[in-house]
């Protein structure tokens, strides 16, 4: 015990490295020029880091090479530091911007997290504003969602839509691109412009992606007053495992899908329309029968159609796991349905979550 104590003692901590920075600061010109906060902040992404490969066996951390890091903080700002089409950033002073969004009058900016990205520099503020946001209550219409890769969204109504696979439209580019750096010699001018393409053409998938999800989520939430999906919100052991699935043997199609930023800007969508989100389990939405809830078994991944042999209902395999999630949602919402559980049909009480699911 004494031995533990002596090596958690040993370990370097975010406090410590604070004093060492005081005095490293007073002999080193260069990190006076950055405001000390600022500095901070990167010792507690360190102390996060190690923290992380001592207690949860991630790795050792990566050092990091220059210009690696594209974002830095300042966690405290004057007063007063945002006008009209100006920011004033400590240490570096008042800094022409183009305001995205009005601030509301009753809001104050707390934080400022400056972003470099291929496009040019963005800065991101974070407001204090005392106000009390309701929560959203179940209402109106339900939707199920399942996603996949063949089809992108499936819906409970029946709906399909397509998968916009951006990076798959622009793979070849990316490609000539790639092997243009490759082909410079490292350091030199000509392989920094080249690497700028690559960076570009990344961002430009990246806006895509997101633009495509944006207008899919409202589409969706104009159809809808209830949404529930298969999601992280569930127990370990029966999550939608999208770190697995993308180191398979689709894991390309499935970063190019990105369903994790998918539901969260869903969830970013409903919040700010008035529809009600929430993730449900996700353990065999596609071996359940929507129709007669009776369990059908594995189905391959050629197998994209579903059919029921006790019912003999016929649908879309997708569509067919989105009302199942349809099922479950209206079930942890307190509406009666009965719904599968370990092989069994049980009724679920009104109000009260099921604990199977």
């Amino acid at each position: 015990m004494s031995t533990l104590f002596q090596q958690m003692r040993a370990r370097p901590t975010y406090a410590s490295q604070c004093r060492g920075l005081t005095a490293a600061r007073k002999t080193i010109e260069e990190l006076r020029a950055v405001q000390v906060h600022v500095l901070q902040q990167t010792l507690k992404r360190l102390e996060k880091a190690f923290v992380s490969m001592w207690e949860q066996g991630h790795g050792f951390p990566r050092f990091k090479k220059h210009g690696q890091m594209r974002s830095f903080v300042f966690p405290q700002l004057g007063v007063k530091p945002l006008e009209p089409g100006r920011v004033k950033l400590p240490k570096i002073g008042w800094v022409k911007l183009r305001q995205s969004r009005e601030i509301p009058g009753l809001a104050r900016v707390k934080q400022a997290r400056v972003i470099k990205r291929s496009s040019g520099w963005y800065v991101m503020l974070t407001l204090a504003w005392d106000v009390n946001i309701p929560q959203v209550m179940p209402h109106g219409e339900a939707l199920g969602i399942d996603v996949g890769i063949s089809h992108f969204v499936a819906v409970s109504n029946g709906a399909l839509f397509p998968n916009p696979r951006p990076f798959k439209r622009l793979e070849r580019k990316l490609k000539l691109l790639q092997r243009r750096v490759s082909r410079k010699r490292i350091g030199s001018g000509n392989r920094r412009k080249a690497q700028e393409k690559v960076n570009k053409l990344h961002e430009r998938i990246a806006n895509i992606r997101k633009d495509d999800y944006w207008e899919l989520a409202h589409n969706l939430c104009d159809w809808a007053g209830m949404i529930f999906v298969v999601g992280e919100a569930c127990p370990k052991d029966i999550d939608l495992n999208l770190k697995g699935l993308a180191r398979g043997m689709l894991g390309k199609h499935c970063l190019d899908a990105g369903w994790g930023q998918f539901f969260q800007v869903l969830e970013q969508c409903c919040f700010k329309r008035g529809v009600y989100f929430q993730k449900v389990d996700s353990k065999k939405t596609s071996q359940v029968c929507p129709n007669c809830l009776t369990e059908t078994g594995k189905k391959t991944l050629a197998e994209r159609v579903h059919r029921c042999e006790n019912c003999g209902y016929t649908t879309d395999r997708d569509v067919a796991a989105a009302q199942v999630v349809l099922l479950r949602g209206l079930a942890a919402v307190g509406h009666r349905v009965k719904m599968l559980s370990e092989g069994k049909f049980v009724g679920i009480p009104m109000k009260k979550e099921s604990s199977s699911f």
